[in-house]
């Protein structure tokens, strides 16, 4: 497998991925009822650096990388992540999480956060945690989930130097 930057001719591929995720609306906090070239401007916004894992000419995963925040706060990066539904349990989405922080710091981030993950996402919270980011807070009923309700999320955050 390889991770490399996205290129329009991804757009399709990752559109197969993102879609059902951010319509189900159980991980990310976003509109559920996009349009297709919305959830694509979504998550190629300009300030999205975005990359694919690909096996074999498939696209089996997604995630960007961007600042968390600007001025005082652009040290700490942030990023999302997806992978197909049919590549799911296979360590994609921690390759993935791992090339980031690569990335992230040759780009200068000293740290990287994760502001809204889901506490019902329990895998995505044990996979941050298994590569060491740490829940640094709790954010009580912030998430309203589509089929347990109002649920906490967690700020999660590792530093990179």
């Amino acid at each position: 497998m390889i991770i490399r930057p996205a290129t329009g001719a991804d757009r399709a591929a990752v559109l197969e991925i993102i879609g059902p995720v951010l319509r189900a609306g159980e991980t990310y906090a976003i509109d559920t009822d996009l349009t297709d070239a919305q959830m694509l401007d979504y998550w190629f916004l300009p300030a999205h650096e975005v990359f694919v894992a690909e096996e074999e000419g498939r696209i089996l995963g997604t995630y960007y990388l961007q600042a968390n925040q600007r001025g005082g706060g652009a040290h700490v990066a942030n990023c999302g992540y997806m992978v197909s539904p049919l590549a799911q349990g296979k360590g994609i989405a921690g390759r993935m999480c791992e090339h980031s922080q690569v990335i992230a710091k040759e780009r200068g981030f000293r740290a990287m956060q994760f502001n809204h993950v889901v506490s019902k996402n329990t895998r995505a919270v044990a996979l941050w945690q298994k590569l060491g980011f740490e829940i640094v807070g709790t954010l009580p009923l912030a998430f309203r989930h589509p089929v347990y309700g109002y649920v906490d999320s967690y700020v999660m955050f590792k530093a990179l130097v």
